[in-house]
């Protein structure tokens, strides 16, 4: 069964038979193809053994500033010579005639010297031998004569005069340029000659196997997927998003949640603090007088209200949710929210100094630590994690306090992924939230790393086109 030729393969095929080595470039004139549709079409004849590809290479000899010089007032050894020719004697002191060609003198002095035509006697140069045209300044000649003024290597006819004028600067400059040539296969010749002239009005065979090309559509980050895949999560579950900034006074990011002053988290160590900028008010006055009644009885220091006023960088979301929850005085409420927080940590394969962290509280009356677990669960699920236990732990705003463990398969082992508790009344009562507050939080990047099989937290921001690429939409 003879193969199915694609129209442009048919117009090639015919072009080649008129004229063989011919250049892409020319093929695309005589055929009315795009030189794209050209190079293609070649790339399917060579895998089909119906032409041959042919690369050689050409060197462009084109004159410099200096060598459009020496082409109108001749080389230095030339003007050298031909002055020389104006002086009755033939000769002159040395510094006469560094007098007359002042830079070029060094060069017309050892050129000229080289080719016979001079020599120097006692500080004076005297005129000698015969002084034909040089093979330089024939290649000069050459190339000027030229228009556009660019001869090819094999013109000139002469590397050695061209290295010649390479060391003299700027004098010439030479560009390599590859052409690549086609010519018909004998396989090729009988396909052209056995095939008619494509005519766009026929109808021609489809070949339903020949390759696609590979395109790399535009796509979202796979971090970013995550992000939009939780919040989808979150909504579904009857939670409405909270945004806040990600600069924060230190009253919400620290003391509303019960955090002393003197706490090792609230160290420049620990925390982005903004040099020389403080909060002009942080809450209302009764929200402060109750928070610092929490903390001198809670914790038996003087709580200062210029450390509360300190701006930094947030650590977490909860600041955004529990000025939400002191403002609008919720009686039940599913609240949510995503963003960037800010760690002054040393980055390493698990730890960044700023990553996204995912935050939701439900406020309500009868809710308790059994609702808590079944809503993580419920989340876990969705996002597709049926392993998950959880772990009793310690946190400075929450009590009871929990950590949600989650089976990794690919490691084969437990990881640790969510904190949550119930927000203790030290940090409600203050604030004037009367019902319960169930929390949990945790960092986003860490289920980007489950979900992807990554061991290294880093390889997320890498930008890595080929995992970037590899990584599929659906899971």
């Amino acid at each position: 069964m003879s193969q199915v030729l694609h129209p442009i393969e048919q117009k090639i095929l015919h072009a080649l038979l008129d004229k063989s080595d011919i250049t892409q470039e020319d093929l695309s004139v005589k055929t009315q193809l795009s030189i794209d549709q050209v190079r293609r079409g070649i790339e399917w004849l060579r895998f089909k053994e119906m032409v041959q590809v042919k690369e050689s290479e050409k060197n462009y000899v084109k004159l410099a500033k200096r060598g459009l010089a020496a082409f109108e007032s001749g080389l230095p050894e030339r003007q050298l010579v031909n002055y020389l020719r104006t002086i009755p004697v033939f000769s002159c002191e040395m510094d006469q005639a560094r007098s007359h060609l002042k830079d070029e003198f060094g060069p017309a002095i050892a050129n000229a010297k080289k080719n016979g035509w001079i020599e120097i006697y006692q500080n004076r140069i005297l005129l000698k031998g015969y002084h034909d045209a040089t093979a330089e300044e024939r290649a000069i000649k050459l190339i000027a004569t030229k228009d556009p003024p660019m001869a090819t290597s094999d013109e000139i006819g002469d590397a050695d005069a061209i290295e010649s004028l390479k060391k003299r600067p700027e004098f010439i400059t030479v560009a390599c340029t590859k052409n690549v040539l086609v010519a018909l296969t004998e396989k090729g010749t009988q396909a052209a000659q056995s095939t008619p002239v494509f005519q766009d009005s026929v109808n021609r065979a489809i070949d339903v196997e020949a390759p696609a090309p590979l395109v790399f559509a535009a796509r979202s980050h796979p971090l970013a997927d995550v992000i939009d895949e939780v919040r989808e999560i979150f909504v579904s579950l009857g939670f409405s998003e909270l945004v806040g900034r990600n600069v924060q006074s230190s009253f919400w990011n620290f003391d509303a949640l019960f955090i002393p002053q003197d706490h090792p988290a609230r160290e420049m160590q620990d925390t982005f603090y903004l040099r020389s900028l403080s909060s002009k008010s942080v809450a209302s006055p009764r929200h402060v007088r109750q928070v610092s009644k929490a903390h001198q009885k809670g914790w038996g220091y003087g709580w200062r209200l210029e450390a509360a006023k300190r701006m930094v960088l947030r650590t977490h979301t909860t600041c955004v949710t529990i000025k939400e929850l002191a403002d609008r005085q919720y009686e039940e409420a599913r609240l949510f929210s995503i963003g960037r927080v800010y760690r002054n940590e040393k980055v390493s394969y698990k730890h960044l100094v700023e990553f996204n962290q995912v935050e939701g509280v439900v406020v309500g009356e009868k809710v308790t630590l059994r609702d808590l677990m079944g809503l993580q669960m419920e989340f876990y699920r969705k996002m597709g994690i049926t392993k998950a236990k959880f772990w009793p732990t310690f946190f400075p705003y929450t009590e009871p306090s929990l950590q949600s463990m989650i089976y990794n398969e690919r490691l084969g082992k437990w990881v640790e992924l969510f904190g949550m508790g119930i927000f203790r009344p030290e940090v409600t009562r203050p604030l004037g939230i009367k019902n319960r507050v169930l929390a949990w939080g945790g960092g986003i990047e860490r289920i980007a790393m489950l979900r992807y099989g990554l061991d290294d937290v880093r390889e997320l921001y890498q930008n890595r086109l080929g995992w970037l690429r590899s990584v599929p939409k659906c899971q």
